[in-house]
């Protein structure tokens, strides 16, 4: 087989909410990628929080069972950074680099135990480089540059916060909120319309940086050679999607251009998961799958073999800001969600980030809103997940069917849930909210030492 190379290009929080999936947001960059490749409609994230779903991407497997149940940069780490992708692909002789956002590992230890040959963002004496020419675009387009005539593949991870919360008070001038549309199912209301045009501007910077990543690959001959993954970790930083196993939290976007069929602008309608890139990327590259893969290879429905690799796909939640577990299965027609911890009745609203649309819906009850423990939901019929269809008589054989499967999926991936509630690693940052007054949902930051609970009431 010929020289492989990969570029993983990634982002923070931008969902499915670009140009190729129909949304009014100027991306004409990712609109070309789209174009020259597969864009896959139907991904969804392993966990719809930063660390996990990376880390499921990464590793192929569960957030939990690669370790991952909450932040990076909060305390919590992987169990084994042997099992990272680039671990497999330097083993197999790539040369592995990265630059800008990873969030697999914290930044006082990223340098010690992520497995890349190496970290363009820093320099001799370990010190962050800063400032103009130092920006991932720029990394990305000197590594291309070393490598055009090298014989070794290579593994190049690209990554951008961009589109991550806090946005800037005033859009790009091309961006007028009177005539923005909130994401569903945020109301139409002047704040929230100019809370999308904060997202939009963030998500045309994103663009131009992803293009010129792209445009440098392009100029540096590599095209031919390099499968191009782009890619975000979860849904946008809205109520009810980010944090949520709503299709608004765990869906994503996806384009991959390159060898092995990646070509032609074709659009994807199969149920896929982050997991499945891992053992993809193994099949183009002839590697042998490492036997802790979870995720199935999406080749079959690039050949043509296959309409469909999967049944179902399952995601997770288990500490952001607080610990707030969840799991949900989800088909081609059913959603059905499960909420454990101390109060599955209620939101920990601290894991959502603090925004326009947030005020607003806590102005107007949030914290008073009840939440169910199991939900059933018919995304054909109800695609914005507001009909809780756990009640219904004529629906039980749906949600029988539905939550055994989910048993047995944790049971299979030996889901530390099965023995109670998850303790966090000990010194992980954990925010409690303190529901004393849930209209103010006041919270305070403490340090875990033998695990995370919610503070009784």
């Amino acid at each position: 087989m010929q020289k492989l190379n990969i570029l993983y290009i990634h982002s923070h929080d931008t969902g499915r909410h670009i140009q190729p999936y129909g949304y009014a947001v100027p991306t004409p960059n990712l609109q070309r990628l789209a174009e020259s490749g597969v864009l896959f409609r139907q991904c969804f994230c392993g966990a719809p929080t930063c660390s996990p779903s990376r880390a499921a991407l990464l590793c192929g497997q569960t957030a939990h069972e690669a370790g991952m149940i909450g932040l990076a940069h909060r305390g919590f780490a992987l169990a084994d950074y042997g099992r990272h992708l680039s671990a497999t692909l330097r083993e197999a002789g790539y040369r592995t680099a990265m630059t800008g956002v990873h969030h697999v590992a914290s930044h006082q230890t990223c340098l010690d135990v992520l497995p890349y040959d190496e970290f363009l963002d820093y320099g001799p004496d370990r010190e962050k480089l800063k400032g103009p020419g130092h920006e991932p675009t720029d990394h990305a387009a000197a590594f291309f540059d070393r490598h055009r005539d090298s014989d070794q593949p290579f593994f190049l991870s690209v990554g951008f916060g961009d589109t991550h919360r806090t946005f800037d008070e005033k859009p790009d001038p091309h961006v007028d909120p009177r005539y923005i549309r909130p994401p569903e199912p945020i109301p139409d209301l002047p704040e929230t319309r100019a809370d999308m045009a904060g997202f939009i501007s963030r998500a045309m910077t994103l663009d131009a940086k992803m293009g010129r990543v792209i445009d440098a690959l392009d100029a540096a001959g590599l095209a031919e050679n390099t499968l191009v993954i782009c890619t975000t970790d979860h849904g946008i930083a809205f109520p009810r999607m980010k944090c949520n196993l709503t299709d608004g939290g765990i869906g994503v976007m996806l384009m991959m251009r390159g060898p092995g069929g990646f070509t032609g602008g074709s659009v994807c309608d199969a149920m896929i998961s982050h997991v499945d890139i891992f053992p993809t990327i193994c099949e183009l590259t002839g590697i042998t799958p490492p036997a802790w893969l979870e995720g199935k290879s999406i080749l079959p429905l690039i050949r043509g073999e296959a309409e469909s690799i999967r049944d179902e796909i399952f995601a997770e939640v288990n500490y952001h800001a607080s610990y707030e577990p969840m799991r949900c299965i989800r088909t081609r027609r059913f959603k059905y969600i499960r909420r454990y911890g101390k109060d599955p009745h209620r939101a920990m609203l601290c894991n959502y980030d603090e925004s326009p649309c947030k005020k607003l819906w806590m102005d107007n009850g949030w914290a008073r809103m009840p939440y169910h423990a199991e939900c059933l939901y018919d995304v054909i019929l109800d695609p914005n997940e507001q009909n809780d269809l756990a009640d219904c008589p004529d629906m039980k054989p749906v949600l029988d069917d539905l939550s055994a499967r989910l048993d047995q999926w944790m049971k299979d991936t030996n889901d530390p849930l099965l023995d109670g509630p998850v303790p966090a690693p000990a010194g992980a940052t954990i925010t409690y909210q303190d529901c004393t007054d849930p209209q103010e949902a006041k919270y305070t930051l403490e340090k875990s030492e033998v695990g995370c609970r919610n503070k009784p009431t």
